[in-house]
């Protein structure tokens, strides 16, 4: 695999900037949630390294849990939305105050479909906290709560994103150089 550095057209979010807004977010959320416990959901597997410094940040008592998902569409970027749940949740969120934590929001239609199943469960309130928001992709529109950053359309990975399931132990959001980045063959 080649070095990162061959293909980053720039730094999009620096790791203080990240690490910042992070600590904001969850003095926010922690505020928020003033003596209520509070159930956090991480989409795998991009939110993980988010989900971990933003609990980090919380104050207020809470748990952890976490779902993957697979998006059926001609590619991660154009993702139809139409999801297969593979892996389900371990609690029952039944009268729980949810957080769904995601990395990126860009068409909407995935986490439309996720917080339409949550729902099901009858949770006492669902909300969403996303890292990134790719907002002028959005083709559904989704409740977010809580937002880290409003980003452009730009390939981005780093800080859980991946790149091929590449490079998201990074501690910064880059943008891909798509004229220079060849993905690898599977």
């Amino acid at each position: 695999m080649q070095s990162y550095h061959e293909f980053l057209s720039e730094v999009l979010i620096p790791e203080q900037e990240l690490k910042d807004r992070v600590k904001e977010l969850g003095e926010i959320i922690s505020r928020d949630y003033q003596e209520q416990d509070l159930h956090l959901v991480c989409i795998l597997r991009g939110g993980v390294l988010f989900l971990t410094d933003l609990m980090r940040s919380i104050s207020v008592p809470h748990s952890i849990d976490f779902m993957a998902i697979s998006s059926y569409g001609s590619g991660v970027r154009e993702a139809s939305g139409h999801i297969r749940l593979t892996m389900d949740l371990r609690d029952d969120i039944q009268g729980r105050n949810v957080m769904l934590v995601e990395d990126i929001v860009d068409s909407g239609h995935t986490l439309s479909s996720v917080l339409g199943l949550l729902a099901t469960r009858k949770p006492a309130s669902l909300k969403v906290c996303t890292l990134l928001d790719k907002a002028e992709r959005r083709e559904t529109e989704v409740p977010l709560d809580y937002v880290g950053f409003v980003i452009p359309n730009k390939y981005v990975f780093g800080y859980g994103l991946d790149l091929d399931e590449f490079y998201r132990e990074l501690p910064f959001i880059g943008v891909v150089n798509e004229d220079k980045y060849t993905p690898p063959d599977h």
